[in-house]
Protein backbone atom coordinates (compact mmCIF):
# COMPACT_ATOMS: atom_id res chain seq x y z
CA UNK A 1 0.00 0.00 0.00
CA UNK A 2 1.29 3.47 -0.90
CA UNK A 3 1.40 6.39 1.53
CA UNK A 4 1.73 10.14 0.99
CA UNK A 5 2.10 13.28 3.17
CA UNK A 6 -1.04 15.34 3.78
CA UNK A 7 -2.00 18.58 5.54
CA UNK A 8 -4.40 19.20 8.45
CA UNK A 9 -6.17 22.59 8.66
CA UNK A 10 -5.17 23.10 12.30
CA UNK A 11 -2.58 25.23 14.05
CA UNK A 12 0.26 24.01 16.23
CA UNK A 13 -1.73 25.13 19.29
CA UNK A 14 -3.94 22.06 19.02
CA UNK A 15 -0.97 19.76 18.50
CA UNK A 16 0.93 21.17 21.47
CA UNK A 17 -2.15 21.14 23.70
CA UNK A 18 -2.92 17.49 22.99
CA UNK A 19 0.75 16.47 23.18
CA UNK A 20 1.03 18.07 26.63
CA UNK A 21 -2.03 16.13 27.83
CA UNK A 22 -0.58 12.88 26.52
CA UNK A 23 2.83 13.61 28.03
CA UNK A 24 1.30 14.34 31.44
CA UNK A 25 -0.82 11.19 31.24
CA UNK A 26 2.21 9.04 30.45
CA UNK A 27 4.15 10.58 33.32
CA UNK A 28 1.26 9.86 35.66
CA UNK A 29 1.07 6.27 34.45
CA UNK A 30 4.87 5.94 34.50
CA UNK A 31 4.83 4.66 30.96
CA UNK A 32 8.40 3.89 29.91
CA UNK A 33 8.09 3.18 26.20
CA UNK A 34 5.50 3.70 23.50
CA UNK A 35 5.55 3.05 19.77
CA UNK A 36 4.80 6.75 19.13
CA UNK A 37 6.02 9.78 21.06
CA UNK A 38 3.41 12.24 22.41
CA UNK A 39 3.73 14.55 19.40
CA UNK A 40 3.20 11.75 16.88
CA UNK A 41 0.29 10.33 18.86
CA UNK A 42 -1.32 13.77 18.99
CA UNK A 43 -0.84 14.14 15.22
CA UNK A 44 -2.42 10.72 14.70
CA UNK A 45 -5.52 11.66 16.71
CA UNK A 46 -5.88 15.09 15.09
CA UNK A 47 -5.67 13.55 11.63
CA UNK A 48 -8.43 11.13 12.51
CA UNK A 49 -10.70 13.82 13.98
CA UNK A 50 -10.15 16.59 11.45
CA UNK A 51 -9.71 14.71 8.18
CA UNK A 52 -11.80 11.68 9.10
CA UNK A 53 -9.19 9.21 7.84
CA UNK A 54 -9.92 5.57 8.62
CA UNK A 55 -7.82 3.53 10.99
CA UNK A 56 -6.49 1.44 8.11
CA UNK A 57 -5.19 4.51 6.28
CA UNK A 58 -3.69 5.98 9.44
CA UNK A 59 -2.01 2.72 10.38
CA UNK A 60 -0.38 2.62 6.96
CA UNK A 61 0.70 6.28 7.06
CA UNK A 62 2.20 6.05 10.57
CA UNK A 63 3.60 2.56 9.92
CA UNK A 64 1.84 1.02 12.91
CA UNK A 65 -0.78 -1.67 13.40
CA UNK A 66 -4.49 -0.94 13.15
CA UNK A 67 -5.02 -1.98 16.77
CA UNK A 68 -2.22 0.34 17.94
CA UNK A 69 -3.69 3.26 15.99
CA UNK A 70 -7.15 2.56 17.44
CA UNK A 71 -5.79 2.41 21.00
CA UNK A 72 -3.76 5.62 20.66
CA UNK A 73 -6.65 7.56 19.11
CA UNK A 74 -9.09 6.38 21.76
CA UNK A 75 -6.69 7.39 24.51
CA UNK A 76 -6.17 10.87 23.05
CA UNK A 77 -9.91 11.44 22.60
CA UNK A 78 -10.63 10.44 26.19
CA UNK A 79 -7.94 12.81 27.47
CA UNK A 80 -9.45 15.71 25.52
CA UNK A 81 -13.03 14.88 26.50
CA UNK A 82 -12.07 14.85 30.19
CA UNK A 83 -11.07 18.54 29.97
CA UNK A 84 -14.27 19.72 28.25
CA UNK A 85 -16.40 22.39 29.94
CA UNK A 86 -19.56 21.23 31.67
CA UNK A 87 -22.83 23.13 31.42
CA UNK A 88 -22.21 25.20 34.57
CA UNK A 89 -18.85 26.38 33.27
CA UNK A 90 -20.37 27.14 29.87
CA UNK A 91 -22.98 29.35 31.54
CA UNK A 92 -20.23 31.78 32.55
CA UNK A 93 -19.45 32.32 28.86
CA UNK A 94 -23.09 32.39 27.78
CA UNK A 95 -23.97 35.13 30.28
CA UNK A 96 -21.61 37.56 28.54
CA UNK A 97 -23.48 38.07 25.21
CA UNK A 98 -26.92 39.63 25.04
CA UNK A 99 -28.56 36.36 24.01
CA UNK A 100 -27.80 32.79 22.97
CA UNK A 101 -29.02 30.42 20.25
CA UNK A 102 -30.01 26.83 20.99
CA UNK A 103 -30.29 24.21 18.26
CA UNK A 104 -30.05 20.46 17.81
CA UNK A 105 -28.08 18.63 15.13
CA UNK A 106 -27.97 15.02 13.99
CA UNK A 107 -24.63 13.24 13.67
CA UNK A 108 -25.07 10.34 11.18
CA UNK A 109 -23.86 6.90 12.24
CA UNK A 110 -23.60 3.43 10.77
CA UNK A 111 -26.46 1.05 11.35
CA UNK A 112 -26.33 -0.82 14.63
CA UNK A 113 -28.00 -3.94 15.96
CA UNK A 114 -30.55 -1.94 17.97
CA UNK A 115 -31.60 0.37 15.14
CA UNK A 116 -34.89 1.79 16.41
CA UNK A 117 -33.58 4.17 19.12
CA UNK A 118 -31.06 5.72 16.70
CA UNK A 119 -33.38 6.21 13.73
CA UNK A 120 -34.43 9.84 13.23
CA UNK A 121 -37.79 10.12 11.50
CA UNK A 122 -37.18 13.76 10.60
CA UNK A 123 -33.98 13.10 8.65
CA UNK A 124 -34.83 9.49 7.71
CA UNK A 125 -31.46 8.16 8.80
CA UNK A 126 -29.66 6.75 11.81
CA UNK A 127 -27.74 9.13 14.04
CA UNK A 128 -27.25 10.72 17.44
CA UNK A 129 -28.77 13.96 18.72
CA UNK A 130 -26.40 16.70 19.95
CA UNK A 131 -27.61 20.00 21.42
CA UNK A 132 -25.51 23.05 20.47
CA UNK A 133 -25.40 26.50 22.06
CA UNK A 134 -24.05 29.42 20.03
CA UNK A 135 -23.46 33.10 20.75
CA UNK A 136 -24.99 35.98 18.70
CA UNK A 137 -22.11 35.74 16.19
CA UNK A 138 -22.80 32.06 15.56
CA UNK A 139 -19.66 30.88 17.36
CA UNK A 140 -19.77 27.48 19.03
CA UNK A 141 -19.90 27.84 22.82
CA UNK A 142 -20.99 24.43 24.09
CA UNK A 143 -22.17 21.04 22.84
CA UNK A 144 -24.04 18.45 24.85
CA UNK A 145 -23.57 14.73 25.21
CA UNK A 146 -24.99 12.59 22.41
CA UNK A 147 -28.41 10.97 22.71
CA UNK A 148 -30.08 8.50 20.29
CA UNK A 149 -31.39 10.14 17.11
CA UNK A 150 -35.02 9.33 17.89
CA UNK A 151 -34.96 11.68 20.91
CA UNK A 152 -36.81 14.95 20.27
CA UNK A 153 -34.86 18.20 20.60
CA UNK A 154 -37.05 19.44 23.46
CA UNK A 155 -36.66 16.14 25.31
CA UNK A 156 -32.90 16.25 24.78
CA UNK A 157 -32.70 19.83 26.11
CA UNK A 158 -34.67 18.84 29.20
CA UNK A 159 -32.57 15.72 29.70
CA UNK A 160 -29.38 17.78 29.75
CA UNK A 161 -31.09 20.44 31.96
CA UNK A 162 -30.17 23.06 29.37
CA UNK A 163 -33.46 24.94 29.71
CA UNK A 164 -33.17 25.18 33.51
CA UNK A 165 -29.55 26.33 33.26
CA UNK A 166 -30.33 29.05 30.71
CA UNK A 167 -33.34 30.20 32.70
CA UNK A 168 -31.37 30.30 35.96
CA UNK A 169 -28.66 32.35 34.22
CA UNK A 170 -31.36 34.67 32.84
CA UNK A 171 -30.07 34.30 29.29
CA UNK A 172 -32.57 34.99 26.53
CA UNK A 173 -32.28 32.09 24.10
CA UNK A 174 -33.68 31.79 20.57
CA UNK A 175 -34.71 28.34 19.36
CA UNK A 176 -36.76 26.84 16.53
CA UNK A 177 -40.26 25.34 16.64
CA UNK A 178 -38.97 22.05 18.01
CA UNK A 179 -38.65 23.72 21.42
CA UNK A 180 -42.29 24.84 21.68
CA UNK A 181 -43.39 24.63 25.30
CA UNK A 182 -39.91 24.93 26.77
CA UNK A 183 -40.88 28.14 28.62
CA UNK A 184 -38.38 29.97 30.80
CA UNK A 185 -36.14 32.28 28.77
CA UNK A 186 -36.48 30.18 25.59
CA UNK A 187 -38.04 32.16 22.74
CA UNK A 188 -39.65 30.19 19.90
CA UNK A 189 -41.59 31.34 16.81
CA UNK A 190 -45.35 31.26 16.54
CA UNK A 191 -46.72 27.98 15.24
CA UNK A 192 -49.99 27.14 13.59
CA UNK A 193 -52.18 24.56 15.31
CA UNK A 194 -55.74 23.35 15.35
CA UNK A 195 -57.12 26.37 17.21
CA UNK A 196 -54.99 28.83 15.22
CA UNK A 197 -54.99 27.71 11.57
CA UNK A 198 -53.61 31.05 10.32
CA UNK A 199 -51.03 33.43 11.69
CA UNK A 200 -51.65 37.14 11.79
CA UNK A 201 -49.50 39.63 9.92
CA UNK A 202 -47.81 40.66 13.15
CA UNK A 203 -47.02 37.03 14.06
CA UNK A 204 -45.51 36.40 10.63
CA UNK A 205 -43.37 39.50 11.04
CA UNK A 206 -42.15 38.27 14.43
CA UNK A 207 -41.35 34.86 12.93
CA UNK A 208 -39.27 36.43 10.17
CA UNK A 209 -37.28 38.48 12.68
CA UNK A 210 -36.86 35.39 14.86
CA UNK A 211 -35.62 33.34 11.88
CA UNK A 212 -33.00 35.98 11.00
CA UNK A 213 -31.56 35.75 14.50
CA UNK A 214 -31.82 31.97 14.88
CA UNK A 215 -30.31 31.18 11.48
CA UNK A 216 -26.98 32.55 12.67
CA UNK A 217 -26.81 29.61 15.08
CA UNK A 218 -26.49 27.24 12.13
CA UNK A 219 -22.89 28.42 11.85
CA UNK A 220 -22.13 26.59 15.10
CA UNK A 221 -23.52 23.34 13.67
CA UNK A 222 -21.48 23.89 10.51
CA UNK A 223 -18.37 24.58 12.60
CA UNK A 224 -18.88 21.34 14.49
CA UNK A 225 -19.24 19.33 11.29
CA UNK A 226 -16.15 20.76 9.65
CA UNK A 227 -14.46 17.96 11.59
CA UNK A 228 -14.80 15.25 8.97
CA UNK A 229 -15.17 12.44 11.47
CA UNK A 230 -18.67 13.77 12.24
CA UNK A 231 -19.69 13.41 8.59
CA UNK A 232 -20.57 9.83 9.51
CA UNK A 233 -19.44 8.07 12.65
CA UNK A 234 -18.22 4.56 11.94
CA UNK A 235 -17.66 3.63 15.56
CA UNK A 236 -19.91 2.62 18.44
CA UNK A 237 -22.60 5.30 19.06
CA UNK A 238 -21.60 5.36 22.72
CA UNK A 239 -18.28 6.91 21.64
CA UNK A 240 -20.05 9.89 20.06
CA UNK A 241 -20.13 11.88 23.30
CA UNK A 242 -16.37 11.62 23.86
CA UNK A 243 -15.66 12.56 20.23
CA UNK A 244 -17.94 15.62 20.35
CA UNK A 245 -16.45 16.79 23.65
CA UNK A 246 -12.91 16.33 22.32
CA UNK A 247 -13.75 18.37 19.22
CA UNK A 248 -15.27 21.09 21.43
CA UNK A 249 -12.02 21.34 23.40
CA UNK A 250 -9.92 21.55 20.24
CA UNK A 251 -12.26 24.18 18.80
CA UNK A 252 -11.76 26.39 21.85
CA UNK A 253 -8.00 25.85 21.68
CA UNK A 254 -8.01 27.01 18.05
CA UNK A 255 -10.10 30.10 18.88
CA UNK A 256 -7.95 31.44 21.68
CA UNK A 257 -8.91 35.08 21.05
CA UNK A 258 -12.58 34.43 21.76
CA UNK A 259 -11.67 32.26 24.74
CA UNK A 260 -9.41 34.97 26.18
CA UNK A 261 -12.13 37.60 25.70
CA UNK A 262 -14.61 35.44 27.61
CA UNK A 263 -12.09 34.83 30.37
CA UNK A 264 -11.32 38.53 30.76
CA UNK A 265 -15.03 39.36 30.88
CA UNK A 266 -15.60 36.74 33.56
CA UNK A 267 -12.71 38.11 35.61
CA UNK A 268 -14.03 41.67 35.30
CA UNK A 269 -17.46 40.56 36.44
CA UNK A 270 -16.03 38.62 39.37
CA UNK A 271 -13.92 41.63 40.35
CA UNK A 272 -16.95 43.92 40.17
CA UNK A 273 -18.98 41.56 42.35
CA UNK A 274 -16.15 41.34 44.88
CA UNK A 275 -15.90 45.14 45.06
CA UNK A 276 -19.65 45.49 45.51
CA UNK A 277 -19.61 42.95 48.35
CA UNK A 278 -16.70 44.77 49.94
CA UNK A 279 -18.67 48.02 49.77
CA UNK A 280 -21.70 46.39 51.39
CA UNK A 281 -19.58 45.09 54.27
CA UNK A 282 -18.30 48.59 54.94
Amino acid sequence: MLSYPAAIPLSTRSLNHLADLIRAYRTQRRSRWRRLDPGRQALLALTHLRNGDTLTHLACGFEKGVTTAWRYIREAIDLLAATADDLDTAMNKIRLPTYAILDGTLIPIDRVADQKPYYCGKHHRHGVNVQVIADPAGRLVWASAALPGSVHDLTAARTHTIINALTSANVMTFADKAYQGARGTIRTPFKRHRYRPKLSRWQKKVNRAHARIRSIGERANATLKTWKILTKLRCCPHRATAIVQAILVLHHVENTIYRMTCWLSVMRRARAEAESRRGLRR
